[in-house]
């Protein structure tokens, strides 16, 4: 909340000359101030706000992102976000899924002594097979699932922030917490029935599309077969995504003004949450997988975990972490560490933009104020000087008449 000048310029009709002389309708200028809050300039008197020109826009580009409203802004970031961090780990994924189903991707490999594939031979094999492009095969489906679920993930992780700041905005650690899981269940429901169709159609063995699957689903199992499984992925989601992203804003906010706005900064950041966030939840997965198994002692979360530790200690909580953590970098994590930057990085970018339009705005203001004070000089000498030339005028009337009275007397 900040106040500002804006130039108000008005005609005041009831002013008289000084000396009682006849009235003047001459437009004055005055200076008033109105609040303003989240960029928003008031307007008083209906009067139109200093708008930045095209020439200013073209010199300060960054200035056109905050002509876009901040809610589409966020989306679209979030959205973009999540399209980048896709297109970069794909060729990671494509070979992760080449190790795991050689056969079924290269028949021709059948028969061959060595039925499995080294990371470093599944690379050479996409680009000897397929070119560059193939390792982006069958990305397309890929992108057009995240980038919905990134943009409501990241922009209501921005709207939650503020539903659970207090009245001066601040927002707590439990509140980020909250901001972070809702932001992870919202997502996740909103997009959940897209994850449904995508494996249907994995392991649907016709040729039937994904519009052919949704419409058969509704009409044979209902609405309630879009969310099959949704419990568990909610409950499996918030505690990760509340942890990541309380930490990211944590670390960031902790550090120096100057190293908080460098995309590196972003990474690291986004690096170091997302590794301790799978780390602080493992345990939960962990506990998930012994109850899941038969025979399992365990019927609640409350009997797991001091069964476990009481059994195995605290190492117990974390077997096969290790393994999960590298079968999981090239994809989720990579992908998260990614997105989540690259959110940061065009937040910052907004932020810019924002604060080069005030800055144009405020010239503008200031431009428009000089031009103004401008007119009243140049109207206000232009009113002396031809008051001294009626005066003079005048004079010479009296010394005329003086002289004509003279020579008549």
């Amino acid at each position: 909340m900040r106040r500002e000048g804006v130039l108000v310029w008005r005609p005041i009709p009831s002013l008289e000359t000084a000396g009682g002389g006849r009235k003047h309708s001459r437009p004055f200028a005055s200076v008033s101030s109105a609040e303003t809050n989240g960029g928003h300039r008031g307007k008083p008197n209906g009067e139109k706000e200093a708008l930045a020109s095209p020439k200013q826009l073209l010199r300060h580009p960054l200035a056109l992102l905050a002509l876009v409203p901040n809610g589409v802004a966020l989306f679209t970031a979030g959205a973009l976000a999540g399209a980048v961090a896709k297109n970069l780990t794909a060729p990671l994924d494509r070979i992760k899924l080449l190790m795991q189903a050689i056969l079924l991707a290269f028949p021709s490999r059948e028969g061959s002594g060595n039925k499995g594939i080294t990371f470093i031979e599944a690379f050479k094999l996409i680009g000897k097979e397929e070119g560059i492009k193939g390792y982006w095969k069958g990305n397309l489906p890929q992108i057009m699932r995240i980038i919905p679920y990134s943009a409501v993930q990241l922009f209501s992780y921005e709207v939650y922030k503020k539903v659970f700041s207090n009245k001066d905005g601040e927002l707590s650690v439990v509140g980020r917490l909250f901001a972070g899981a809702c932001a992870g269940m919202t997502s996740t429901f909103l997009t959940y029935p897209l994850d449904v169709l995508r494996l249907r159609l994995a392991v649907e063995t016709g040729s039937r599309t994904m519009s052919q699957i949704a419409l058969n689903m509704f009409r044979e199992e209902g609405v309630s077969s879009f969310y099959g499984g949704l419990g568990p992925s909610l409950i499996g989601i918030a505690p990760y995504i509340a942890l990541n992203f309380c930490i990211f804003d944590l670390m960031k906010k902790s550090l120096p003004e100057k190293y908080r706005k460098r995309p590196e900064t972003s990474l690291i950041t986004a690096m170091v949450s997302a590794s301790l966030a799978t780390l602080m939840c493992y345990p939960l997965d962990t506990v998930r997988r012994q109850m899941q198994m038969k025979g399992s002692p365990y019927n609640t979360v409350f009997d797991a975990f001091p069964g476990i530790l009481e059994r195995d200690g605290v190492l117990g909580l974390y077997r096969g972490f290790l393994p999960n953590a590298l079968k999981s970098l090239p994809n989720s994590r990579s992908i998260f560490v990614i997105r989540l930057t690259t959110f940061d990085t065009v937040k910052g970018l907004i932020r810019a933009g924002q604060k080069e339009l005030e800055e144009i705005k405020e010239e503008n203001i200031y431009l428009a104020l000089l031009k103004k004070l401008c007119d009243i000089i140049r109207l206000t000498t232009f009113d002396t000087v031809k008051g001294l030339i009626r005066a003079g005028q005048k004079e010479l009337e009296e010394i005329r008449e003086e002289s004509n009275q003279k020579v008549v007397s």
